[in-house]
């Protein structure tokens, strides 16, 4: 599948921001630990969430998604084992080890897949089970996880990894004893799933901090909850906004989950209007360009946002530095943004953008999610025709991409 993109045109109007992708697949790992009925709402339709319907099905899970609605009965659940072609689908199905461990004291799965985007080590993640007193041993390809029962404990993590927080939250919630998480990770989506796990009963305090508390409890109860805005999908459309000189405004948005973006936006030359549930930028000029941006984890610039901005600066006024801490092979993309006329050297994790007065449509190649999104933003703002293809990656994190971009006024075929 790809993408023709006349580029040229203003987006303007007004587009509903769906549900967090980083937050719907740990929460739905974490219906599994109910033993009953999990009503999720405003979940995003995408082919990441999909496989992991799959796999809690495989595990005996009866699931049923309406519109943006997602209804899990757990209560069937006779298996602990996850096929590795199941697992290779997603990076986020590592989340149904905790999730798994916790309810069965057993779980068996491969090491997961995803985008290629840099080395992604779940060490963490073992090292942290472990101290709950799981034991775990690598055989054949798989990850054997097995306890007479989880205990609480203290457990300081060398990174502020999501993934890791997340995997000890879920194991941990029906722990005997407390568990504290010191260096925790501090992302929208961990207080995501802490306020999902404590509507079902679980006793877990301080998401959003660096130290989380959780207090085990013997077994938890139906529950329905709403999911958060995507963070980066409306990131995502403020900066297409922003390439087009456009005036969009975004609904089902929270603010200070993308501040850092704001003020990268603001630094550049645009203007940001928001309320309680919405934000709009108006346009300028010519962006201007930033004199660094270093991609951080949360409250910091979300990695997943520095493709975006990239296509952005390219056109920008000046030189910016953007400086990749989180993944080591994140800068794939701009290579496809050279072929557009973009001047961006890059060199480990720095890349340098000098800005240019225009790109230039042509054929290029989605290599990953955000990096294919970011081609699509770059072929929105570029003059001529655009072909991104492979976007197969980007449908893994974007709902109805073309569809909303067209509501706004983009020119943009999805063709075979």
């Amino acid at each position: 599948m790809k993408y023709v993109i006349e580029g040229g045109n203003r987006l303007k109007g007004e587009v509903r921001i769906n549900g967090a992708k980083n937050s719907v697949l740990p929460i739905l790992a974490a219906t599994l630990l109910n033993k009953g009925v999990s009503i999720l709402h405003s979940c995003p339709k995408l082919k990441d969430v999909y496989s992991m319907i799959e796999i809690l099905r495989h595990l005996g899970c009866t699931v049923e998604f309406n519109d943006s609605d997602i209804i899990v009965d757990s209560s069937g659940v006779i298996d602990y084992h996850i096929p590795d072609k199941l697992m290779r689908a997603m990076r986020s199905s590592i989340f149904l080890m905790g999730a798994l461990v916790a309810r069965n004291n057993i779980a068996q799965i491969s090491f997961p897949g995803g985008c290629d985007i840099g080395h992604r080590p779940i060490d963490l993640h073992l090292k942290s089970l472990r101290k709950l007193g799981i034991s775990i041993y690598e055989s054949y390809g798989y990850i054997n996880c097995k306890c007479s029962s989880i205990g609480g404990g203290e457990i300081h993590l060398d990174l502020p990894s999501v993934g890791a927080t997340e995997n000890i939250m879920l194991a941990a919630s029906m722990a005997d004893g407390t568990t504290v998480i010191g260096n925790a990770a501090k992302e929208p989506e961990i207080e995501d799933l802490q306020n999902f796990l404590n509507s079902m009963g679980a006793k877990i305090s301080g998401a959003g901090t660096n130290t989380i508390v959780i207090r085990g409890v013997k077994e938890l109860h139906d529950t329905e909850y709403t999911i958060i805005p995507d963070r980066i999908v409306a990131g995502t459309y403020l900066i297409a906004s922003a390439i087009t000189k456009g005036e969009v405004v975004l609904t089902n948005v929270v603010k200070r989950h993308i501040d850092s973006l704001l003020s990268k936006l603001n630094e550049c030359g645009f203007k940001i209007v928001s309320g309680n549930d919405f934000i709009k930028l108006e346009p300028c000029a010519r962006a201007k360009a930033v004199d660094m941006i270093i991609t951080l984890p949360f409250p910091g610039f979300p990695t997943d946002l520095q493709a975006q901005m990239v296509s952005l600066l390219s056109t920008a006024d000046g030189t910016s530095i953007i400086t990749e801490t989180i993944f080591d092979n994140r800068f794939k993309y701009t290579e496809e943004l050279v072929r557009m006329g973009a001047d961006i050297k890059v060199d480990g994790r720095i890349a340098v953008v000098k800005g240019v007065e225009k790109l230039t449509g042509t054929n290029v190649l989605a290599k990953d999610l955000r990096g294919g999104a970011a081609l699509v933003l770059a072929g929105l703002g570029a003059v001529g025709t655009t072909i991104v293809e492979d976007i197969e990656h980007i449908d893994r994190g974007y709902e109805d991409f073309s569809e909303n971009l067209k509501n706004l006024g983009a020119s943009i075929e999805r063709t075979m």
